[in-house]
C-alpha cells in the first residue's frame, strides 16, 4: 500500500527564522514529547540541536536540561 505524506512524518532543516523542508510530510515529532505536530501548527524548534518542539514549555525544558 502506498502511504500519502500526510502518513509520514517530515524532515527539516531548521534555520533561525524558519524550517526547510528535506523530505516532505505533514508533521514532525516533539523532541521531548513524542507528539506529532503539524508543520502548519510548528512554531517551536533549536537550530543547535536541530530538533522540533510541541510547545514553548517543552523547548525550555530541552534547553535546560541540555545545560
Amino acid at each position: 500500500m502506498l502511504m500519502n505524506s500526510s502518513e509520514n512524518a517530515a524532515t527539516l532543516l531548521y534555520g533561525p527564522n524558519g524550517f526547510r523542508v528535506i523530505r516532505p510530510g505533514h508533521f514532525v515529532t516533539c523532541a521531548v514529547s513524542g507528539m506529532s505536530v503539524p508543520l502548519e501548527e510548528l512554531r517551536y524548534w533549536s537550530v543547535d540541536l536541530q530538533e522540533a518542539y510541541a510547545s514553548p514549555d517543552l523547548a525550555t525544558r530541552r534547553v535546560l536540561d541540555a545545560k
